[in-house]
């Protein structure tokens, strides 16, 4: 039987601009490739932060000038990034294996995750996106009943809301391809959230971690390990301090402990950990490991990164 893993692909491997997305999916396609060549199942998810607030910005601009268009909600601009993002990356991949004499199917599903309406998250929007406005332009957000926050010196921002994934309505489609052996991209930016209203789905305004996404993505397909990579080899506790210290391999009790002791940013490294942990607790024998992705050879051989048993 394969080793089988999700791979939760941070903004590094992406880039934020149309050239700098085409030159970091080439790299982090060699880090899949590596993957698929030890033999492992891999499906893989990413974040999508500089992509959906680009797409976001464009078509609020596109509205402005264009009377007969309105904006788009976030729902439909995540759905355009998962396609955006999905696009290049499964070529990358598709082209990278081809020039290792490996040919496998690669495949970009729009998933659709839904959320729970009552989730605390949105009575307080956090996550911030899209370009700086004016005092004038913030009014108008507030008019449409969006939620704004005032940077100082820069202007102000449109904030959303930032649920909870509570089930992937796409999950037993990425299941038959992966039972197929076929490499699955999914649940891009945390997915697309949606509302369930009866035989309904509703877009909802608001964005899901990635992180949490790919927890949810790998308990639903029952992963043996879930690899999330980021920008660093190894998490710091203690960051910045004279007792900075590295994380090698701990325990799901130890990292518990380190994020109630509010060693991660609520936006960093928090929701990393919380994925990890509620990830490896569904069943025995399940993993996590969080590196960055050029470290994921020397990872995966138990050589590096951080290790949550």
């Amino acid at each position: 039987m394969k080793k089988r893993v999700v791979v939760a692909l941070g903004h590094r491997a992406l880039g934020t601009t149309l050239p700098e997305q085409k030159e970091a999916v080439k790299r982090s396609a060699k880090s899949i490739a590596d993957l698929i060549e030890e033999g492992y199942q891999v499906v893989i998810t990413h974040s999508n932060a500089p992509q959906v607030g680009m797409i976001h910005t464009a078509m609020n601009e596109f509205g402005k000038v264009h009377q007969d268009y309105t904006a788009a909600p976030m729902s439909v601009c995540s759905a355009m990034s998962q396609g955006y993002i999905g696009y290049d990356l499964q070529n990358a991949i598709r082209e990278e294996l081809l020039d290792r004499g490996i040919f496998r199917t690669v495949s970009t599903i729009l998933t659709q995750v839904t959320v729970d309406p009552y989730d605390e998250a949105f009575y307080t929007p956090t996550k911030v996106l899209g370009r700086y406005m004016s005092a004038e332009e913030a009014n108008q957000e507030r008019k449409k009943g969006n939620y704004v926050v005032e940077e100082p010196g820069k202007g102000f921002r449109r904030v959303v809301s930032a649920p909870n994934p509570v089930n992937i309505v796409e999950i037993e489609a990425i299941r038959a391809l992966v039972e197929a052996d076929q490499i699955v991209i999914a649940c891009g930016g945390g997915g697309i959230p949606v509302l369930v209203q009866d035989n309904h789905l509703k877009g909802a305004s608001a964005v899901i971690e990635k992180d949490l996404a790919a927890g949810k993505l790998a308990e639903e397909i029952n992963a043996d390990e879930l690899i999330i990579l980021t920008s660093v080899e190894k998490v710091c506790i203690n960051l910045g301090k004279p007792d900075e210290a590295k994380l090698g391999e701990i325990t799901v009790e130890q990292a518990k402990q380190y994020m109630e002791e509010g060693h991660f940013g609520i936006y960093n490294m928090l929701p990393k950990f919380r994925a990890s942990v509620e990830f490896i607790e569904k069943r025995e024998g399940r993993s996590a490991l969080i590196t960055s992705f050029d470290k994921l050879k020397e990872g995966i051989k138990g050589k590096t990164g951080t290790v949550i048993r």
